[in-house]
């Protein structure tokens, strides 16, 4: 055994390092390249990471079943075996045949395609860390091996931060996936010189398995109990469904960006790291107290108006999601096990994981009709916190428990409280219809109904009113909210010059309104992604029924339908695609405006809405606008109580600046204020949300 212990770490701790870097690059990479193709929406990073989760615990199953039903010979041989036909499914560029072709749901062809294209590859690399790390322990007793866990949180952590500063910002997702395919084979080699050294000692560990490995030698105390596996189950879970949770909410209010998966995923890992590395990076009563106060503020911000700044919002959000992961993680380690019940640790642990990337990423859509992971994510911390405060032996004193645990048990109980009151309060009376699926929460809402003529029916998506409509007969053809006659959209439609045939496209559905424009000859072309979107319109408003124009319906996301459809000569394509306060930036980068301009009319207009709470489109429209040589305005008009008319922005572009010599237009440009900012120019491969912040 002398000679077994001589032996290096290196080959091994390079390995893990290698796959956990691998693992945490291939999340934002393939999960950014796949995005356009479905919508651009929260669920797809949401239905990305559910597929990593599974694909981990499958990883981690068969290093656990590896460990305990092959000798360490045949460990070696079949994990080098997986990985030579792994390196025939390299590169991992999606193939564009995934493309979604219609309004299907995307999460079954989205995880159809992951596991085509990463599925095995990633699921070697989730299997090496517990796998490496059981060969690495056998044979040396004593060992800090669980030092080797929080290496590969660095490894993960590494690859993280360097997606969206390092290669994200300069290389073309082509060339990532390829670097990446590259990084695999690499790390084939070196598991493969792992996997040698394995076979070369496989009577050493042999002596190892029948002296360690097995569970009858070991005494009744080292063995974990059920309560112990259920304990590490339910912590992880409730990690991983507040992580996915907190990166829904986020990314509903701002944008769909690698950005913003990678500082929640971060953060999570880091807490990893902190945690396995040494036991004074958790004082417990320290963090307690921190995730009761940050819980106690999420609760609050829960219960706000949708007007808090955006800073306010990710900062409470992601320090609750850190304290909450720090708390879950460092009782995780409390209770880990010896060495030789690593991999069973590992498998419960991402088992827990995986329950929660299910939970969020499945059955939440099916049993909740609105966003309610992240409130019953903050009930079950606010539980584990007060738990801890009334079951720490180490804060009890001779007399019975200090008054400020009590204090801080009260706390919990009143953040858990208030976070049920926020879950409670988010329907309401008046409300006719609400659903969810994929692309989110959708609710039907009727107000004013005891002023007959103010009574309206609302749709609202996340905190936005996506439309609006009189229910009075007489003012039901009245356009309302951001498309009112005073607006950008409007004045457009209105043009005299415009007052023949004409062909009106528009991407976002919404309610309808602008088909209150239509008159007879026109046709007026609507694409939307979101199916429910259609059918909430057509039960609950009378706009296109109502239109003299023929409408048509195109249903799936409207930048690959543009793209598959022969030109359609556009006088006017409207665009405006909002979920919430979230940014389409994938409907505002070059790529997207080449489409677009294939299919406008050689004097045909485009208007963008870009009425935003916290961030400034304008400099991403004029960017765009630069590029193509475009002529490009600004129109802002105010609120109009009395037609239900909104404050908002529009601009309008066109190729020929005597598309705007519209008196009515030439006056609300003069009367716009300009964005002092830069034009910027997004790009498939980068876009900057930070730098568009108001």
């Amino acid at each position: 055994m002398t000679a077994q212990r001589g032996r290096t770490a290196g080959p091994y701790a390079l390995t893990i390092l290698m796959s956990a870097f691998l693992i945490f690059q291939v999340q934002p990479l393939i999960s950014k390249y796949i995005l356009p193709w479905f919508g651009g929406t929260p669920g797809v990073w949401t239905t990305c990471m559910l597929f990593f989760q599974l694909v981990l615990f499958a990883g981690y199953a068969y290093a656990h079943a590896s460990s305990r039903w092959l000798t360490p010979r045949w460990q070696a041989i079949v994990h080098a075996g997986l990985l030579v036909v792994a390196l025939t499914s390299l590169p991992i560029t999606p193939d564009a045949s995934w493309k979604p072709t219609g309004g299907e749901l995307p999460t079954g062809r989205i995880l159809g395609l992951l596991a085509a294209t990463v599925g095995l590859p990633y699921f070697l690399l989730s299997a090496t860390g517990p796998l490496l790390q059981g060969w690495f322990s056998q044979g040396r007793p004593g060992t800090a091996v669980y030092r080797l866990y929080a290496l590969s949180n660095i490894g993960s952590v590494l690859g993280l931060v360097t997606y969206p500063f390092l290669f994200e910002p300069w290389m073309a997702t082509e060339s990532q996936a390829a670097v990446w395919s590259l990084g695999f084979v690499a790390f084939a080699v070196c598991c493969g010189v792992c996997a040698w050294d394995m076979t070369r000692r496989k009577e050493e560990v042999s002596e190892e398995q029948t002296t360690g490995g097995d569970c009858k030698a070991a005494s009744i105390e080292e063995i974990p109990n059920w309560s112990t596996r259920m304990a590490w189950f339910g912590l992880s879970a409730v990690a991983s469904v507040m992580l996915l949770a907190t990166t829904n909410q986020v990314c509903l209010d701002v944008a769909v960006i690698p950005f913003l998966w990678v500082l929640p995923l971060t953060l999570y890992l880091a807490s990893f790291i902190l945690c396995f590395d040494r036991a004074w990076w958790y004082p417990r009563r320290t963090y307690a107290i921190a995730l009761v106060g940050t819980l106690v503020c999420l609760a609050q911000l829960m219960r706000a108006a949708s007007d808090v700044p955006i800073i306010t919002q990710i900062t409470v959000h992601f320090a609750s999601l850190f304290f909450c992961c720090m708390v879950c993680h460092g009782e995780l380690v409390r209770l880990k096990p010896s060495p030789r019940y690593l991999t069973s640790f590992y498998l419960a642990s991402s088992a827990g994981g995986a329950a929660g990337g299910v939970l969020v990423g499945v059955i939440a859509p099916l049993i909740f009709h609105q966003y309610l992971e992240l409130h019953a994510a903050v009930i079950a911390c606010c539980a584990i916190a007060a738990w801890l405060f009334l079951n720490d032996p180490e804060w009890l004193q001779a007399g019975g428990k200090p008054r400020w645990i009590w204090g801080c048990v009260l706390l919990a109980v009143f953040g858990g409280l208030q976070t049920f009151g926020a879950a409670q309060g988010t329907g309401g009376p008046g409300e006719l219809a609400i659903t969810r699926n994929f692309y989110g929460v959708l609710r039907i809402v009727e107000t004013d109904t005891d002023k007959p003529d103010h009574a309206m029916h609302r749709m609202v998506h996340g905190r936005i009113v996506h439309g609006m409509q009189f229910t009075e007969p007489t003012k039901r053809n009245i356009p309302t909210a951001y498309y009112g006659e005073h607006s950008g959209v409007g004045l457009l439609l209105n043009r005299p010059e415009l007052a023949g045939p004409r062909k009106v496209g528009m991407v976002g559905l919404g309610v309808g309104t602008l088909a209150a424009y239509g008159r007879p000859g026109d046709v007026f072309r609507f694409y939307e992604i979101n199916p429910d979107v259609i059918r909430l319109a057509d039960e609950h408003f009378s706009y296109m029924k109502d239109s003299a124009a023929k409408i048509e319906m195109v249903v799936g996301d409207a930048r690959l339908s543009l793209e598959r459809e022969p030109d359609q000569q556009f006088d006017v394509l409207v665009l405006d695609a909002f979920s919430s306060d979230s940014i389409p930036a994938h409907l505002l980068t070059e790529e997207a405006f080449a489409i677009y301009l294939r299919h406008l009319a050689p004097h045909g207009t485009m208007a963008f809405h870009i009425t935003n709470r916290h961030f400034d489109l304008q400099p991403v429209i004029a960017g765009a606008a630069e590029r193509y040589g475009l002529h490009a305005v600004k129109i802002h008009s105010d609120n109009r109580p009395d037609r239900a008319q909104a404050r908002c922005d529009w601009m309008l572009l066109a190729r020929d600046p005597a598309e705007f010599s519209d008196p009515t237009i030439k006056a609300a440009i003069t009367a716009t204020p300009t964005s002092a900012r830069i034009p910027q120019l997004w790009t498939d491969r980068f876009n900057n949300v930070v730098g568009i912040l108001k």
